[in-house]
Formats: structure tokens, sequence, C-alpha cells
């Protein structure tokens, strides 16, 4: 697997916001092969297999950690914004166990959804030409809301400094992502204000030049992108990515802290997310947080420099500006 050669690549060397509600019928399978797997069954690729549940005090959010957490070590923060907006913690379930397993705490947007979301419906949702939304009052039932994603930060800090939490003294709070995909993008983009985030991630996804409101939050336009404060990535699928162009366009107005914009050919708009351990899609994303988050100098090299990991693969393109 493409996955585990990045990985292993990174081990070896020397040191959308696009309307997710149009895009419907490729958007995450709730009846997935993972849906399938009891909560409790450890997944992933990485050292310590991890397990979803319920985040003791906040029905509100879905978390995935490694099972045995005496072991772990201080685990970096992981917030995740599901596409589309959903509101069902475990969407991204094989992506997001790939992510714990390789030491992280990952607190998702919304609840254990134990039935397949009505989907469908939302594919035959006229779009307004202007930006590229639903019209008002058609947006989903299970839409979920901006602030989740910080509510997911305050959470994780407050269980670090409960003593009765099993995550008493575990967690990396200096050490937080803020992560989404398509509409989970922006409602990321909007919680990156929050100076408790030190990266930001968005797959699939890339603010409208017009003002758009995603998630219950404010209307963001192309110039919120200011207010990222550091080091981000943009990752998405190729031109058939209907997200593709708004990454592009983002990439290039970011230019006050470190970013990198990298698609891979022959990828769709539902990236490879489900896929088991997420795919490649779930490589990269474990070789950025354990560079961003964890300071590995090792995964760095799979994204700085013209003979990056990323850059020499003929599946990707990669764009770059001030990483090193």
């Amino acid at each position: 697997m493409f996955r585990s050669h990045l990985i292993r690549a990174a081990a070896a060397l020397p040191a959308v916001l696009l309307a997710g509600y149009c895009v419907a019928q490729e958007a995450p399978d709730w009846d997935s092969a993972s849906s399938s797997i009891a909560a409790s069954t450890p997944l992933g690729s990485g050292p310590q297999p991890a397990v979803m549940e319920a985040a003791p005090g906040l029905a509100t959010h879905t978390i995935y950690h490694p099972v045995d957490l005496a072991r772990a070590g201080r685990l970096p923060v992981v917030v995740w914004g599901n596409g589309a907006c959903w509101n069902a913690g475990n969407a991204f379930r094989w992506f997001l166990s790939d992510i714990a397993s390789y030491g992280y705490l990952v607190v998702a947007v919304g609840p254990i959804v134990k039935r397949r979301l009505p989907l469908e419906p939302h594919s035959m949702i006229p779009l307004q030409p202007t930006t590229g939304m639903p019209p008002p009052g058609q947006l989903p039932p299970a839409e979920s809301r901006s602030v989740q994603l910080v509510e997911a930060i305050d959470w994780a800090v407050a269980e670090n400094g409960r003593k009765e939490s099993p995550f008493y003294g575990r967690l990396d709070t200096a050490a937080v992502a803020v992560m989404g995909q398509s509409c989970g993008g922006a409602q990321a983009l909007e919680a990156s204000a929050d100076p408790r985030v030190r990266t930001t991630v968005l797959w699939n996804s890339g603010l409208f030049p017009e003002p758009t409101t995603m998630g219950g939050g404010k209307a963001l336009s192309r110039a919120d992108l200011r207010q990222l404060h550091g080091p981000t990535a943009f990752f998405s699928g190729d031109e058939e990515d209907m997200a593709h162009l708004n990454a592009k366009a983002n990439y290039a107005l970011v230019d006050h802290v470190p970013v990198i914009w990298a698609y891979e050919r022959g990828v769709l708009h539902s990236g490879t997310y489900g896929e088991r351990y997420g795919g490649e899609f779930g490589g990269v994303a474990v070789g950025w947080l354990n560079w961003q988050l964890k300071g590995d100098r090792r995964a760095a090299r799979m994204f700085v420099g013209s003979d990056c990991g990323l850059c020499v693969n003929p599946r990707w393109v990669v764009q770059s500006k001030k990483l090193h």
C-alpha cells in the first residue's frame, strides 16, 4: 500500500469549502465496512491501535485514542470537522482511527451514528449559483456547528486537568491541530482563530471568494485566511475534485505562514478516507501531524525540499511556501 510506503519512507530518511451537500453521492458512507466493526475493536496501522467511543461528558462528540493510554505517552490533540458538516463522529472512522493509532487523541464532531444517514435526498438540492450553497432552509437535518471544534479543544484541556479523567495529565494541550474535510474544512479554518491551535489542515476544501456561512458559524471569505497563525496544509484530489480550484486559490493567497498544497492524481472529492486505514490520505495525515505536533524531522522529509517524499511520488503534485 502507498500509505504504508509513505510511513516507511519517512522513517528511513536521514533526518471547501465546496458545498458538501451537492456531492452527497461522494460523501462518507456511514454504512461502510468500518461501521460493521464494533466500536470497541481497535483499528489503525500504528503501533497502538485505537478505539472509538463517545466522549465522556461530551455527548456531542466522538473520540479516538490508543487502547493502552498508560503506554501511549502524552497525546497531542486533533479535532475534526466532517465533510458536508454532518454531525456524525464515526463518519471518518478508518481515517481517524489510523491517526489515533500513532499516538493522538482525536476528537470528532458529532456522536456515533448507528444507522446510515439519509444522504441521497441532499444530492438533489439545487445550489445557489453565486455561493454554491443550498438555499436557506434546505440544509441537512444533521448539520454540525463550527463552534463544536472549539468545544472539542475546551473539553480536551479540561479532561487533561481533571483528576478523575482517564486522560488526566496524558494530553499535550500545547500541541493542537484542527482539521476537516470539505465543509468541515471551513469549520476548521474558522476554529483556527483560537490561539491554542498550532496547525490547520483543510482536506478537499477551500473558501469561496464570496462570504459564505457554513456550520452555523460566521460568513467566511478568503480574507479570513489571514487569521491562520500556524503552518497550514491543503490536501485535495485532482482537477475532478470540486474543491481543487478553491484549494489552489486559497493556497495562493496564504503568504504569511508556512503552507503547502498537495493533491493526489486520480482522487476525487471523496478522498481515500473510507479505505482501510484511511488510504493514502491517512499516511499523509500521520506524516504532517508527526512533524507539526511531535517535531519529527524524519516525517518532515515527506513535505520539505524538492526531493520530498510526496514531491518525488508521481501520484502527487506539490507546491509549498515557507516550509523548512
